[in-house]
């Protein structure tokens, strides 16, 4: 048996830190954690033009601050801000907690594993070439500025009667090195042969120091300009 571990979760503490940061006992976890699925799962659907790559959770006192990460922030802010006031009173229906709500822009779509996962999973279901997909997602990363990437296609390739498994690497992806800041996500293409699953990691270069909120910061960083205001 293969010793598979999610590059995210070996690296949470060390160089990245949770996606919900929030502390409950007893019954409120379970409340919590139920609710925080029921958001993320709510915002993704409702919105799938947004591009969304993560949604990041804090919990302080009565409050419930929801940071959307997204490559186009326009989809879900609407005009003069209409949508965004819309999404934030359907979310506090579903929390007892006070809603802020934070949109993240996110600069370079190319290099977020979620967004390149989720894009060939579009393609796969528009039937373009799998191999052409994942060709130029691999070539769009390390033009801009990514270190290495690894994408794997697995199923009914080309409605093939047998699945099988294809992937590509260019540049270095290493997946013991703790201190490396690999972006790892899944995602899924439904097609008329069947599901194909899609895995993809980026390695976006090494953060040395022990910072379980480096991988946010330089996030933060490198698209400050983007953040829009909590409301």
């Amino acid at each position: 048996m293969g010793q598979k571990s999610n590059p995210i979760g070996l690296r949470l503490q060390i160089n990245r830190t949770w996606d919900s940061r929030w502390y409950a006992e007893g019954r409120d976890y379970a409340k919590l954690l139920k609710e925080d699925i029921e958001i993320r799962k709510y915002i993704v659907n409702s919105l799938p033009q947004a591009a969304i790559s993560k949604v990041v959770i804090e919990r302080p006192a009565k409050l419930c601050r929801i940071s959307i990460y997204a490559a186009r922030p326009g989809v879900i802010i609407g005009k003069k801000g209409a949508d965004i006031e819309k999404l934030r009173t359907k979310l506090s229906k579903m929390t007892e907690s006070e809603v802020k709500l934070n949109i993240v822009e996110i600069r370079k779509p190319e290099i977020d594993a979620k967004l390149v996962a989720q894009g060939i999973a579009d393609q796969l279901v528009r039937r373009v070439a799998f191999r052409r997909a994942m060709k130029r997602a691999v070539q769009s990363a390390l033009r801009l500025g990514a270190e290495g990437i690894r994408i794997t296609c697995g199923g009914r390739l080309g409605g093939a009667e047998i699945a099988r498994v294809e992937w590509y690497r260019e540049g270095r992806v290493p997946l013991h090195t703790l201190r490396a800041n690999v972006d790892y996500a899944e995602a899924e293409a439904l097609t008329a042969y069947g599901i194909i699953g899609i895995k993809c990691w980026i390695f976006k270069g090494e953060i040395l120091a022990h910072d379980p909120t480096a991988q946010d910061r330089l996030m933060m960083e490198a698209q400050t300009s983007g953040v829009r205001p909590a409301r």
